[in-house]
């Protein structure tokens, strides 16, 4: 005979969902959908993956996952640009209405009718769908897939370039960056963008709704960044989770937007032990032979590339 009180729980868990909303390169859909996993395996919850055209996670990975696409309105150009700043901002810029049509259907009953959206996890550098949550009266969670090291480095980079403490100068690699000890000059993350100010502005917008958000997870964890964590919370008084690291949980790979080629493990097993570099590249990124083909030959050694659909080669350069 049915449990009646049994049945009743069963329910009401599976009215809980969770809509996640993942940042469309490698190195941000891996944990966000490692963290949906946990979400959903060591706590009940439904899951709901909004995701861009662009880089789109497979879905047959995660039957157990609700996905839904929303268009990018990006060109080929737009989508191969080598300048990641300028492409995550002009993701904020495309993805606003799609994003919120999507959103206010799952918030109204559009996934199923049999479910209730009860709170938002986005990649923080979503920063445009706080105020999407906010107009829904939904919580908002982001999560940072970088290290909390990391993240303190990158918010002081607008304060430094206010101060014109940066570019950073050689003499300086050493000096402590005193607006965020105990990190050095040299710690500061360093990207590259047609436009710094671009970037200045990026995180400015990305660290104004975090702030405004109703927390932060981390694929890290206490023990290994104490101080760190420590020093973030005087700067975003909001309650911050370390409950990585993911990969504990689920596979490094398990999310990969490209097929895992082992095709040249042969080869590199014929090779003689620390004779080969390899040379790894992001889902998305604008390689320059000349400059990686200088920094490969003062190391003297043979190199293997790995050319991804989504890695762009200059083959004149």
């Amino acid at each position: 005979m049915e449990n009646h009180g049994d049945h009743s729980h069963l329910q009401q868990r599976k009215k809980r969902r969770l809509v996640l909303f993942p940042l469309p390169l490698q190195g941000h859909i891996n944990p966000i959908l490692q963290l949906a996993s946990i979400l959903h395996l060591k706590a009940g919850f439904s899951i709901t993956i909004i995701h861009t055209n662009f880089n789109s996670p497979n879905s047959s990975n995660y039957p157990h996952f609700s996905f839904r696409s929303i268009p990018d309105g990006l060109s080929e150009t737009e989508a191969s640009t080598a300048d990641i700043i300028a492409f995550n901002i002009l993701l904020n810029v495309k993805c606003v209405v799609p994003f919120q049509d999507c959103l206010a259907e799952l918030f109204g009953g559009g996934g199923g009718g049999d479910v209730d959206v009860t709170c938002l996890i986005t990649d923080a550098n979503w920063y445009f769908a706080q105020a999407v949550a906010n107009s829904l009266k939904l919580p908002r969670f982001v999560l940072l897939p970088s290290n909390v090291c990391f993240f303190n480095a990158a918010v002081a980079i607008p304060l430094l370039y206010e101060k014109g403490c940066l570019p950073v100068q050689d003499f300086q690699f050493e000096t402590p960056v005193l607006e965020s000890p105990p990190l050095r000059y040299k710690d500061i993350p360093i990207v590259e963008t047609h436009d710094p100010e671009n970037f200045n502005r990026l995180l400015k917008d990305i660290v104004k709704q975090i702030k405004a958000s109703s927390g932060m997870i981390w694929n890290s964890f206490q023990e290994l960044e104490e101080l760190a964590l420590t020093n973030l919370k005087q700067e975003f008084p909001i309650p911050n989770s370390p409950i990585g690291p993911f990969h504990n949980y689920f596979p490094a790979s398990s999310s990969s937007l490209l097929a895992q080629d082992q095709t040249s493990i042969s080869w590199l097993d014929k090779q003689p032990p620390k004779s080969v570099i390899y040379v790894s590249f992001g889902s998305l990124v604008c390689v320059n032979m000349t400059v990686s083909g200088n920094s490969l030959g003062t190391c003297q050694q043979q190199a293997t590339i790995p050319v991804g659909c989504s890695t762009w080669i200059n083959p004149r350069s």
